[in-house]
């Protein structure tokens, strides 16, 4: 984090020293609608943005806590801004470490920032990156944090902009929580900006002849009346390697002296020149100097997308041994034997067999990892049932790691109504609908 902190310094300073400024920030206010989402934080924590997207575990806008914040911007030069801002929002905000309020409470945040845009003001939109820090305080909780994200910047004439911007506020302190930060935005000059009058250009003064028009005056020009660079004497360099054409074996295109002019050869036509390539006669790829990426187990699947590089297996397991088949269907019987109280996710007891079961695989099979999924019936609001479900995958989640499993070998997810297998509306399939799915995998 230090490094990305210090790189994103150095450039924004960079930047700010060598723009001319000519579309620097005025001075803007502007009100922002944002929500809040701890959620989609969590399951990125948890499981990985690869996993997330797969899954679809974002939060819904519905179980985001909206809000609303004030800002202040200048710009420091053309790609670099300055933005202050205060935000409020009611939120069940999730201390870390401390039990939870179980009811909304006010939160109020402060941020100073650095917006560093890939282009000025002077374009209609501009994309940009955020760095900065903050502190918040939710009841009688105070915290420091780091937003870093995104957004995206509306020029509307020079006068106003359209702000849209996603942070991941990363803490610093105690008593804050990871959470992703969506925000969208007016925000409006408060000050004109004024133009300045170029002076007028001093006439022209009569150049020497130049009969190519090439910028060399005939007196130092070898090629007089061919247009060509001052570099060459005036001579031409049609593919611009620094070799007049009269001396280039490859006049139309770049080259090196050592070659006549010519390009450095590629024998096995794989983009990597020979003076770059560590196998000139097989074709390869860059980052293995001009080599194949390896395969280590030579099972057909490269190492760079082989989950097990070491053991052979098929690329429809991400090169990883097919598990047995009577093991999985272990598994999958297990998962068809466990139990809740109504409405709960207290296991019963006559679960516990069918989990033994599964903890024992697991222990024998280190390698192994299960996927944990929750799924309930339509009865209830579909905000409840995905309540449930997740609490159902993390109860057993929490009683397989009570047996001896690794957390980060176990993935717990629920997915509410969204994935029935039967028709809700009978009671046996309604039946079916409420499960905890196990899906057994090795990478």
């Amino acid at each position: 984090m230090k490094k990305i902190i210090l790189s994103f310094l150095a450039f924004g300073l960079l930047m700010n020293a060598y723009a001319q400024n000519d579309y620097k920030k005025l001075p803007s206010l502007g009100v922002h609608f944002l929500f809040n989402d701890f959620k989609t934080a969590s399951e990125l924590r948890n499981s990985g943005l690869a996993s997330v997207i797969r899954e679809k575990n974002w939060s819904k806008t519905s179980r985001m806590a909206p809000g609303i914040a004030i800002s202040y911007s200048e710009g420091l030069s053309n790609n670099l801004d300055f933005v202050a801002s205060a935000s409020g929002s009611f939120v069940d905000y999730p201390i870390p470490d401390k039990p939870a309020f179980g009811f909304t409470r006010f939160l109020v945040d402060v941020t100073a920032m650095g917006n560093l845009k890939l282009i000025s003001d002077k374009y209609w939109v501009s994309p940009f990156l955020t760095l900065g820090a903050g502190v918040s305080k939710v009841g009688g909780y105070y915290g420091a944090f780091i937003p870093t994200g995104v957004g995206l910047q509306f020029n509307l004439f020079d006068e106003a902009y359209v702000m849209v911007n996603s942070q991941y506020r990363i803490p610093v302190t105690e008593n804050v929580a990871y959470h992703l930060y969506h925000s969208i935005g007016l925000s409006g000059n408060i000050k004109k900006r004024t133009v300045v009058e170029l002076a007028p250009l001093p006439p022209p003064v009569e150049a020497p002849k130049d009969r190519d028009n090439d910028g060399v005056i005939d007196e130092n020009d070898k090629c007089p009346d061919v247009a060509g660079v001052a570099s060459l004497q005036g001579c031409p360099d049609k593919d611009g390697d620094g070799i007049a054409d009269g001396d280039d074996k490859c006049p139309d295109i770049a080259g090196l002296a050592k070659y006549n002019g010519c390009p450095i050869p590629d024998t096995d036509k794989d983009g990597i020149n020979d003076e770059m390539d560590k196998c000139v006669d097989v074709p390869g790829v860059a980052r293995y100097q001009g080599c194949p990426v390896p395969d280590t187990d030579k099972d057909g699947v490269n190492d760079e997308e082989d989950k097990c590089p070491n053991e052979v297996g098929p690329a429809t397991n991400y090169g990883c041994p097919v598990i047995e088949t009577v093991i999985v269907e272990k598994v999958n019987k297990a998962a068809q034997n466990i139990f809740f109280a109504t409405g709960s996710a207290k296991l019963l007891a006559k679960s516990n067999v069918s989990l033994n079961n599964v903890a024992a695989i697991l222990n024998e099979n280190p390698s192994f990892k299960v996927d944990i999924d929750g799924h309930t019936d339509i009865t209830g609001t579909p905000e409840k049932n995905q309540v449930l479900s997740e609490a159902r995958a993390n109860s057993v989640k929490a009683y397989l790691e009570s047996k001896g499993i690794a957390e980060n070998r176990l993935v717990a997810t629920g997915y509410g109504i969204d994935k029935p297998i039967d028709d809700n509306k009978t009671v046996a399939g309604r039946s079916k609908n409420r499960r905890v799915e196990m899906r057994l995998r090795n990478y």
